[in-house]
């Protein structure tokens, strides 16, 4: 099983309460499947899976589950399993050649972000949301299904066209992480499959493939036997099994179906190392791959049991090693560890480790040094009790928001079980077993799985990073030699120190409520205190157990000039870094264990505040420690050099990327160079620019004045319970009685037409940028016709220049209208595609544009979008975020919230008329700021 997935998606089935009791104890005993869902198997072998959920209501998640991917390939069909994936959508029985795609877009599923695929080693999966405000779309969406699973057309014609949008997705891939893969992955996994059949395949193949080649892939490997069709949703359960079979009976088998073997590793003999650098390389990734075994899913209470123990190694020990970062100067960027494998069927310990500054030695060197003192001297109780706490708080949430858990990750879980075998005992049980079987574990049944990890077993160990730095690289050999040194060392034992039972001794007085008000309307409580503050609160019943914080104060880091502007940009994140109170951020994860409530204080351009979330139960703590925060920020230098150390480290070779040095470029012509302007790519040198003490300073004046700050809280809120809460925690805050205000800087786009051109990079890929804007009053109406412009062009975007052209695998324009700082707005186009298209894909979107100026866009894509947009708006109305924004632009920008109840009509009214001028409003050529990243020319 994998224990990643276990305690994030395993837990997540259930709606009922089973009333599990302790008498199942026995750890021999079989972990039962959810009967909440129905499982079955039609005749033909095709497996099914069907549940009943009504979240969100009226919609429901189809998947089509094919146990079949690229380690099934033939030497002749290296990415064509990957490639059918692509035909699923170039036409079939009742779809022909690209009407899928727009057939779906009517239904209001938008393409790529609700109705997409994906393809790996050993699966493909078809995801397919389908909004039921229609009943009769659910029959709509078996039909796609079971053109996916058995109608393909694979047209010679649509194969050719394919063949170009498939060799530009290869080609967005491509770089220094894929060159350096395609060295260190067919030596990790030597003599397997898995070494040669990456799932993007081999261009050399995907340029010249008979037909055949990928018919016989689609023939041999999508049959019934090999796949599953998967119902989760707000459907009937009856009328869903009735469908699949009506659907999917009749797909037949093949008379002589090939076997499906699973691929199988071949044990390592020997330890080896690998060391591989490149010019383009960001950063030094070193990673060992401890042995790689068979491994089960979970079938018994035992097994169950083991697998919370390895959840629990590995917490405590991803927490040690996270608090090496906590130091004046950190020896690496990052370290983790987990049991995983690329491979099916095979689980292995593999760590980590990104350098910072002090090199790729000592950041292997320290992580090694972490591993094994857990080895050599185990964990204390105190990590242990935390550790459980904090899995069994993550289960209770998932355990307390059961009724109420959307379709999506349900679904995932019982693709899992359908491709692994991964068990699905259901929330209720899961909950029961975690809180059963939690306190039993000891110490010396982490230590013992601790040991079971042979540092003297064969390893596989990878160093990557740039080509040219300031450290001197080991040869393969060296690093084998290094890393078996370190792993025998004698480490030192720690001793940990004890921290603070709470987070408040003493608890600040309540403040006076100055003023109170309903909203009946909104449902929303606005609450006045006398130190200027205000909180809105919207009680709902979207989950049982989440609560959601946000907060805004105007002003932000364009109050500050030029010297200041990478100390302002900073200030919440460095505070952050150090503290709050009494507590550094190791102490304080210690003191908040089995606790769900969490803030962050932000400090944006022109605005500042902290956001947060909690459990029900967890509320108070998530107020307190927004109250540190607001009061407390805690001074320390060491974490402060620590933080400006790693920084420095993660920049110092990001301009080797093309595509950094292109971006970073692009926006200084944007900003014109302007010192107020915050940079892109940061140089490590600006870091020594910050000041911490200043930071501090800068911290308090934005976030340590209640005056103007407004608190919005959205959730399962008891509001008589919170508001005393508030009045302590919020109404106590300092305030000076001064107003908050805005700044406008005077940063603006550039203006005109420039065009820049970037030569960088060795692969052909190149990227078109685009930046079209303007100065323009600010009206909703406005911004949200600008929205249906963007979304419209991408439809044509996506039809045109990448289905019809076969010039780039994907692209977009984004953008909307501002208020603040000025109002303005800003319009981004983005063509990742190969140099020899860009000039046809410019003038390709040119004429996409002059024809919407001209003659407005076609009715059936504005239909699409409006269907699209009232399909998630129906989602939305039920979700704490979208409630949580909705409120924040009414305080925020003084936008009309009630707005949000009239969504359905603004929408409906927009004409072709209104998209027709919009595109004439915005895009009038005035400014316009054209960039191609081109690669480096041969010399």
């Amino acid at each position: 099983m994998n224990t990643t997935c276990k305690l994030f998606g395993l837990a997540l089935l259930s709606t009922l309460c089973f009333g599990i009791t302790k008498a199942q104890t026995s750890l021999t005993d079989k972990l039962p499947f959810d009967s909440t869902v129905v499982k079955g198997k039609l005749a033909n072998g095709l497996t099914y899976y069907i549940k009943q959920n009504k979240r969100p209501e009226n919609k429901v998640e189809l998947r089509l589950a094919v146990n079949a991917g690229s380690i099934l390939e033939d030497n002749d069909q290296q990415g064509l399993a990957h490639f059918t994936e692509h035909m699923a959508f170039n036409g079939s029985t009742h779809f022909k050649k690209n009407e899928l795609v727009s057939y779906l877009q009517t239904l209001g599923i938008e393409f790529g972000a609700d109705l997409n695929a994906y393809t790996s080693f050993d699966e493909t999966i078809y995801i397919l949301p389908v909004p039921l405000s229609d009943p009769a779309n659910l029959e709509k969406g078996m039909q796609v299904l079971q053109d996916w699973a058995g109608g393909l057309s694979y047209e010679a014609s649509e194969i050719d066209a394919e063949r170009n949008v498939v060799l530009e997705e290869s080609r967005m891939g491509k770089g220094a992480d894929d060159r350096i893969m395609r060295k260190i992955y067919p030596r990790q996994y030597a003599g397997s499959k898995y070494a040669v059949r990456l799932p993007i395949g081999k261009d050399s193949i995907l340029k010249t493939f008979k037909y055949d080649a990928a018919r016989r892939f689609y023939k041999t490997w999508y049959r019934p036997n090999l796949m599953a069709v998967l119902i989760v949703g707000d459907i009937d359960v009856a009328k869903a099994a009735t469908l699949v079979h009506q659907y999917f009976d009749t797909l037949k088998n093949p008379v002589t179906p090939k076997t499906r073997v699973l691929a199988p590793l071949v044990p390592r003999q020997k330890s080896e190392a690998v060391v591989v650098t490149d010019k383009e390389a960001t950063n030094f990734i070193t990673e060992i791959d401890y042995t790689i075994k068979p491994e089960k899913e979970d079938s018994t209470l035992g097994d169950y049991r083991q697998t919370i123990i390895k959840q629990l190694f590995t917490t405590m020990l991803n927490q040690r090693l996270s608090e090496k970062t906590q130091v004046a100067d950190p020896p690496y960027l990052f370290a983790g560890t987990g049991f995983n494998s690329y491979a099916r069927g095979y689980e292995g310990f593999i760590a980590t480790t990104a350098a910072g500054s002090k090199g790729p030695d000592t950041a292997l060197h320290v992580m090694l040094s972490e591993i094994n003192r857990a080895r050599v001297y185990g964990f204390g109780e105190d990590e242990l009790d935390r550790a459980k706490k904090q899995l069994l708080a993550g289960m209770e949430k998932l355990y307390n928001d059961r009724s109420k858990t959307e379709s999506s990750p349900i679904i995932e879980e019982l693709i899992r079980n359908f491709l692994t075998g991964e068990t699905v005992p259901g929330i209720a049980r899961e909950y029961n077993y975690y809180k059963d079987l939690l306190p039993g574990i000891s110490l010396a049944e982490i230590q013992a799985l601790n040991t079971s990890i042979k540092q003297d077993a064969p390893l596989f160990i990878s160093l990557q990073g740039p080509d040219k730095s300031g450290f001197k690289l080991p040869t393969g050999t060296q690093l084998l030699a290094q890393t078996q040194k370190w792993m025998h060392e004698k480490p030192v034992q720690v001793t940990e120190k004890k921290v603070a039972a709470s987070l408040m001794e003493k608890l600040p007085e309540p403040g006076t409520i100055t003023a109170e008000k309903q909203d009946a309307a909104l449902g929303t409580t606005e609450i006045t205190f006398a130190n200027g503050a205000k909180v809105i609160l919207k009680p709902t019943e979207f989950k049982n157990d989440e609560i959601s914080l946000s907060s805004f104060h105007k002003g932000g880091a364009s109050w500050y000039d030029a010297p200041d502007v990478m100390t302002a940009g900073n200030a919440a994140t460095i505070v952050q870094t150090m503290g709050v109170g009494d507590f550094s951020p190791v102490d304080l994860r210690k003191v908040l264990a089995g606790k769900v409530a969490g803030v962050s204080p932000r400090i944006g351009n022109i605005s500042a505040g902290i956001s947060g979330s909690s459990s029900v139960k967890d509320v108070e703590t998530m107020l307190q420690l927004g109250y540190l925060y607001l009061t407390q920020p805690r001074k320390d230098e060491a974490l402060f050099n620590g933080w400006k150390a790693s920084e420095k480290a993660s920049v110092q070779y990001a301009l080797a990327n093309p595509s950094n040095v292109f971006v970073d470029t692009f926006y200084q012509v944007l900003y014109q160079n302007n010192p107020l302007a915050q940079r892109v790519v940061p140089r490590p040198h600006d870091f020594d620019a910050i000041n911490l003490d200043r930071a501090i300073e800068i911290y308090k004046e934005r976030l340590g004045d209640a005056t103007d700050f407004t608190f919005i809280m959205v959730g399962n809120i008891d509001t008589a319970t919170v508001i005393p809460l508030l009045a302590r925690y919020i109404g106590s805050l300092p305030g000076s009685g001064k107003p908050a205000a805005f700044k406008d800087n005077g940063v603006r786009l550039a203006k005109g037409h420039i065009k820049l051109n970037i030569n960088k990079g060795t692969e052909q890929k190149s990227l078109i940028v685009n930046c079209y804007n303007d100065e323009i009053p600010f009206n909703e109406d406005l911004d949200l016709k600008t929205q249906a412009l963007c979304d419209i062009l991408n439809i044509k975007i996506t039809e045109d220049l990448r289905e019809k052209m076969g010039g780039i695998y994907g692209g977009s324009i984004s953008g909307g209208v501002s208020k603040y700082p000025y109002s303005n707005y800003s319009l981004v186009l983005e063509l990742p595609c190969g140099p020899e298209n860009v000039t046809k894909l410019q003038q390709a979107f040119a004429a996409e544009l002059d024809s919407i100026k001209t003659m407005g866009p076609e009715q059936k894509n504005l239909d699409k979008v409006k269907k699209t947009w009232i399909e998630k708006y129906k989602v939305q109305l039920k979700e704490n975020g979208f409630w949580l924004g909705v409120i924040q632009s009414m305080y925020y920008q003084g936008n009309d919230a009630k707005r949000v109840f009239t969504y359905e009509q603004r929408v409906n009214a927009i004409t072709i008329d209104d998209i027709k001028q919009t595109a004439n409003l915005l895009f009038n050529n005035k400014n316009v700021i054209e960039g191609v990243l081109n690669p480096e020319k041969k010399k």
